[in-house]
Parts: C-alpha cells; structure tokens; sequence
C-alpha cells in the first residue's frame, strides 16, 4: 500500500512547483499594514489607529467580521495611487509563493457604487500589473465581478463600465455575493461573453448543485468558482467531469465561511477521486489568514499523494487564460519539478 512521504519533503515539492491561481479576490487579498496605510492616507478613524491593532482586529474571527473587514478595505480604495498599490502589494505576495500566473477577481461594483469610476479601477491595477510583469516575472489578469444579491442593475451596471473600459488584461466577468438563483442575469453575461469575455462565476459553494447547473446552461460558465455542492448530484458530477469544466477550491476559504464544517470534511479529495477538474485557490488569503503554500499543504494532511499536488498545479494552468504557449512551458516546469522531487505524476 502505497504510504505519504514524510512532511518536510512534500513541503519542498510544494515550495518548488511552479503555481497559478485563478480564485483569488483582489481586495480581499489586501493586509493589514496596506490597510493602516490608507487608512492614514484618508484618516479613517472608525479603524483602529495603530498597526498592532488593526492587525488583531483583522484576524478573522468569523464570517460577520470578515464582510466587516471586506466593506472597510474596499473602502479604502479611492484613487488610482491605491489601486496600484494593492496590486503591486498582491503581486509581491504571490510571487513568494511561487506563483507565476493569477487570474485576480476585481469587485469592480462595490467601487462603483461608491462613485469610484472604473477607469481609476483599472488604470491602477493595469500599471502594478506592467510592473510586476516587467519586474517580478508573474502575469496578472482581470475578472471584474458583482454581488448577486444586489440584483440586475449592479450586474448591468458593471458590465457596461466593463465594456467601455476594460483593458485587454481582463479575461472574464464573474458575479458572487451571497448565491441566488442566476436566471435574472442572463442578458448581462451574454453581453460580456459577447465581447469575448469568459463566464466566470461563483456558484455551489452555499447554494446547492442547482446554483452550479444554472451557471452552465443560463450563463455557459467555462468555469466554477467553489463548486464544492456539485458532490451533492452524482448527475451533475458525471456533466462536470464529462465536460471536463474546471472547478476552483479553496479549502480553508470553505471552512471560514460555514460552507464545510471543519476542513477533515472538504471534499476535495473525493472531487480528485471523481475525475474533476479541479484548481486550488486561496479565494481571500490574507483575511482568512492563508496562502497558496498553505493551500497545498492542507490538500496533502487531507490525505493527497505528492503526485495529487502536481496534478492540483497541472490544473490550474490548464483550466487558466494563459495563451498556449505559456501553458505547454509552464506544464513543463510542472513536470521537471515532479521528475526531480521523484515523483510519479500524472500525464501532463
């Protein structure tokens, strides 16, 4: 019977593969001391007004506190200076996580409904993007998104400011916020795929396997964010897994938000067993106080094999927007760094 290496030599491999994250939420990426920052930028006294308490304050606690949280750092941000500096900060973070490739979702209606036009939005993160680019090595793209609880004028209201102003880095459009019924928003993702936008959407992680059916047949989702409920409908598992729809996770995300009960329970490996395609994702690192590594490192104590990891971080790259040839390369530093580790990995 085959039996795990010990911890430290998986934590190498994990060190050492090459990683892209395509669930991850640029706001909700933001850490305490970015936060302090603009919070004495703007003086916004209704936060604590020392770093050593802002960052206690920010520990999570529980799903209330974390939309506390969320709402306070999106308010933060007002002008391109501080977009460009979450981004570039985000940046930095991923790259010591050997991140190489992100597709970052951008919660581009809570900034608008503040008056915070989307060019400011966007011309702030598209200049930390060249950058990090440039400097760092990682590529960084754009999923705009909006609450589906806020109903069709926010969904219509973002993808206008979308099409007008997006630049070419935005590679889809998203909606999540607490899961309601997805009929309602047909039209705004027509619209948006449309434009040659990928549907990109939050579905199954508190709603049920029919919030994951309605994102594929009402709006053609190339992609699910969460997904975790579709194990609830072995019929919607065969679809998934027929269609080969790549499902992101993020286990400790899962857990902070009630949607598992404690992180022994995620499905994740039942989701690998069933022949999904399935990323890993940290969804908000910093407010739920993990990373990518951490991520990884949680899918092997759930009881993954080394080669489950490479085939978590093959995955990812197929199921991302990366051109072809960026994901042949990056399949083959995959591959190098399974063969080196000794590790027998899937076909990649």
């Amino acid at each position: 019977m085959d039996t795990n290496p010990a911890p430290a030599t998986v934590d190498a491999l994990i060190k050492d593969l090459p990683k892209v994250e395509l669930h991850v939420h640029l706001e909700g990426s933001m850490p305490a001391d970015t936060l302090f920052a603009l919070a004495r930028k703007y003086g916004l006294t209704q936060l604590p007004d020392s770093l050593e308490a802002l960052q206690e304050w920010y520990a999570f606690t529980d799903f209330p506190h974390f939309v506390e949280v969320y709402l306070e750092s999106v308010g933060a941000l007002r002008d391109e200076e501080d977009f460009a500096l979450l981004a570039s900060v985000v940046a930095r973070r991923l790259v010591a996580h050997n991140v190489r490739y992100a597709e970052l979702h951008v919660s581009l209606y809570g900034h608008l409904m503040r008056g915070v036009p989307a060019r400011v939005v966007f011309d702030g993160i598209e200049h930390a993007r060249v950058a990090a680019e440039r400097d760092l090595g990682i590529q960084l793209r754009w999923i705009p998104d909006f609450p589906a609880d806020f109903g069709v004028e926010s969904a219509e209201q973002t993808v206008e400011a979308v099409l007008r102003d997006a630049p070419h880095s935005v590679v889809g459009f998203g909606v999540g916020g607490v899961e309601t019924p997805l009929e309602q928003y047909a039209g705004v993702f027509g619209r948006a795929r449309a434009a040659g936008l990928a549907s990109l959407p939050h579905a199954g992680e508190h709603g049920g396997p029919e919030r994951v059916r309605e994102a594929l047949d009402v709006l053609h989702a190339e992609r699910i964010g969460h997904g975790i409920d579709s194990m609830r409908d072995p019929n919607l598992v065969a679809r998934l897994v027929d269609e080969q729809v790549p499902v992101d996770v993020s286990p400790t995300s899962n857990v902070c938000t009630r949607a598992v009960g404690e992180i022994g329970d995620h499905p994740l490996p039942s989701m690998l067993d069933a022949g999904l395609l399935v990323t890993l994702n940290t969804d908000d690192p910093t407010m739920f106080g993990t990373d990518l590594t951490r991520e990884y490192r949680t899918a092997y104590d759930l009881g993954l094999f080394p080669a489950d990891l490479v085939r978590l971080a093959a995955n990812g790259v197929r199921a991302s927007y990366l051109g072809a040839a960026r994901r042949h390369a990056l399949l083959g530093e995959i591959a190098a760094v399974a063969e080196r580790h000794g590790v027998a990995a899937p076909v990649l």
